[in-house]
């Protein structure tokens, strides 16, 4: 039961130290989040086909950011000998993200219903996985704002799910709502993430006998 608990410890302080060193990534991220929920609020008038094309690109960037912190975490895990920690769940949501991009590439004139659908449920799976990463952050690093980007992601995606036929407009709001809150949870994130690192590199400075 110690050997279980001493190796979650270790799992957490892994997750927390690698994020906390790539706070500029999950900045990027959140950038990216709330340049998409932005352009959604100002054409709200766009055809779904540009919504579709714009999500898919937001989704490609946001899919290739998680995947490089996921493999960054786990070289650096691997060549310090430290448990890797969950940075599969990263990855994962990494790949779910370029998936969902490659397929609303290739079918651009998938019907408002269908791309509501797809949204749906990448919302669903994106927010489970961001939660489960989130257990294995450290709350000093800002747990609770990675739960909430991703508490934030399953309802969008249940309510996308539940309310498919909702309008071309209507739609273009809700996903800029969406990626605004999402990406300013994520920039809240970031630079919470960046004041513990500097916080952790200052006490190992001052912890260095002179």
């Amino acid at each position: 039961m110690l050997s279980d608990s001493s190796t979650r410890a270790a799992e957490t302080e892994s997750l927390s130290a690698g994020l906390a060193g790539d706070w500029l990534l999950v900045a990027i991220r959140g950038l990216a989040a709330v340049a998409f929920g932005l352009i959604a609020f100002w054409s709200p008038a766009a055809m779904m086909l540009a919504v579709a094309l714009l999500f898919a690109a937001y989704s490609l960037v946001d899919g290739i950011l998680n995947i490089v912190l996921g493999v960054r975490g786990i070289r650096v895990a691997k060549g310090s000998h430290q448990p890797r920690a969950r940075w599969g769940w990263i990855v994962a949501n990494g790949l779910l993200g370029i998936a969902v991009a490659i397929l609303v590439a290739l079918w651009p004139g998938l019907t408002v219903l269908a791309f509501v659908f797809i949204f749906g449920v990448w919302a669903l799976v994106s927010g489970g996985l961001s939660l489960a990463a989130a257990m294995r952050l450290n709350k000093a690093h800002g747990r609770w704002l990675m739960a909430l980007s991703g508490v934030w992601s399953v309802a969008c995606g249940l309510l996308f799910c539940v309310a498919p036929l909702v309008g071309a407009v209507v739609l273009a709001w809700w996903l800029g709502a969406y990626s605004l809150l999402f990406g300013v949870a994520l920039l809240a994130l970031a630079f919470r993430l960046r004041k513990q690192r500097d916080y952790d590199r200052a006490a190992a400075v001052a912890s260095i006998p002179t």
